[in-house]
């Protein structure tokens, strides 16, 4: 349950943030080219980091799988 709360604080948080850049964009003195370079360089910073902490995640979640299966033979043996 706890890790269920972890991720909805963090999708808060990213949602949070995109939408406070979003604002600031909207009142920064910048052309649009200037702008949509921005843009495209910062979701390309984030799909990046997205992808990575994905993989992260995947890893811890497989580790702990496998430290559970492990636990479960050791305790049915």
């Amino acid at each position: 349950m706890a890790n269920n709360q972890s991720g909805a604080i963090l999708v808060a948080f990213v949602a949070g943030a995109v939408a406070g850049a979003a604002v600031a964009l909207l009142f920064a003195p910048a052309t649009g080219d200037d702008t949509r370079e921005y843009l495209g360089q910062r979701a390309r910073e984030s799909r990046s980091r997205a992808v990575t902490a994905l993989e992260k995640a995947r890893e811890q979640y497989q580790k702990a799988a496998e430290a559970a299966e492990a636990a479960e033979r050791e305790q049915d043996a």
